[in-house]
């Protein structure tokens, strides 16, 4: 199968998306698939084997961490020589909006798959919130145009469904089982994260460090117990704000760790902190589970999905102290927090990558079936 790949974000980047991407792309080529990624050129021309073709990349002004690609006509062109069997837009807004276009234009299979709450994140920036009916319109055009849509959890599905989207689908969570792992525990990694104190329960936290993440939320809890450290692990436009907003706390930011020493600071904390409430998933709180992890997570419906109160995590009330504080303290029985550690790791075992992006190529595999037939009817 020939497979091009349209998306805004790709490698050297780090996110949810970057991360199932690339998983996707390492499983289609190990099974002898052609595959084409084209992306904002970010110095990336390949990968495992596939081709990346990079569009000249811009800084818009409301996100200067991150660059995008605007709408390419070379998107058309690339796909003329390719001649792709399946056209996947990841997450189609800028230069993935093209490849819908182009796909209709050249009647190719498409298959569109919404990863980022865009619309959502509008709501924490005041300027752009207005926008936001005319950001779902886009959205809804856009993903109405393709012969299949996929969306991360079954919440997104329905919030999506309610927007009159069609065909949609849930695509399976994935992780990295053996990249993340309790084994990789390391004493000196906790003595780092809690800066020589290893005896404060350490809660880790790993993303992007924007507005929408809400990171915030989790200061009062540091200002009301002292036995608690926090690291923060990732950077992004909100650091320097976040860095004043936790001065005088038990709080380290380490920037982007990747690889093995990420790894380790993984497995190596308490607990996974998630404050967020505008996920479409939260690829993090897998490999937090797959890590051994237990996930105090802000109620929402991509958390409720994912994590089982007191079993695997423990949830708490979106924006309440108490209600935190109280999830927090559900950690100082060291049997039961054993006891979500082991079954974390358990409930993340099943969802290792292959499995996740088979299903991927499956989806491929309908949606050129039911363009063809839409091609069979129309002749």
């Amino acid at each position: 199968m020939k497979i091009a790949i349209v998306t805004e974000t790709f490698l050297p980047s780090t996110d949810g998306v970057v991360t199932r991407l690339t998983q996707a792309v390492r499983y289609f080529r190990s099974l002898g698939h052609e595959v084409l990624v084209i992306a904002p050129d970010l110095g990336v021309y390949e990968y495992e084997g596939a081709k990346v073709e990079g569009i000249k990349p811009i800084t818009l002004p409301f996100y200067r961490s991150k660059k995008f690609a605007l709408p390419s006509s070379k998107v058309k062109t690339l796909l003329e020589e390719y001649k792709p069997d399946i056209v996947h837009a990841a997450n189609p807004l800028l230069i993935a909006a093209s490849a819908v276009h182009y796909a209709h234009h050249l009647n190719l299979p498409l298959i569109a798959s919404y990863h980022t709450h865009i619309p959502k994140y509008m709501d924490y920036y005041k300027l752009y919130k207005p926008a936001k009916p005319i950001m779902w319109s886009h959205i809804k055009k856009l993903h109405n145009a393709a012969d299949l849509n996929l969306c991360t959890s079954e919440s997104i599905k329905n919030e999506l469904l309610e927007k009159n989207i069609k065909q949609l689908h849930v695509l399976q969570r994935g992780v990295d089982i053996e990249r993340n792992h309790p084994d990789f525990y390391d004493e000196r990694m906790r003595e780092r994260l809690t800066r020589g104190d290893k005896s404060k329960k350490l809660l880790i936290f790993v993303g992007r460090l924007a507005i929408e993440k809400e990171i915030h939320k989790i200061k009062p809890l540091l200002d009301r117990r002292d036995d608690v450290a926090l690291a923060i692990i990732g950077d992004g436009p909100e650091r320097n704000e976040l860095m004043y907003t936790f001065k005088g706390t038990n709080t380290i930011f380490t920037g982007f760790l990747h690889g093995e020493e990420l790894s380790r600071v993984f497995a190596s904390a308490d607990a996974f902190i998630f404050p967020s409430v505008t996920e479409t998933l939260g690829l993090v709180i897998l490999e937090a589970m797959a890590s051994g992890l237990p996930v105090i997570a802000a109620k929402s419906g991509p958390t409720i999905e994912q994590i089982r109160d007191g079993k695997t995590g423990i949830l708490f009330e979106n924006e309440n102290v108490d209600s935190m504080l109280a999830a927090i303290e559900r950690l100082e029985d060291k049997e039961k927090l054993n006891e979500m550690k082991i079954q974390a790791r358990k409930e993340a075992e099943k969802y290792a990558w292959d499995k996740a992006s088979q299903a991927l190529l499956d989806f491929y595999e309908q949606t050129i079936k039911e363009h063809n037939v839409k091609n069979a009817v129309h002749i």
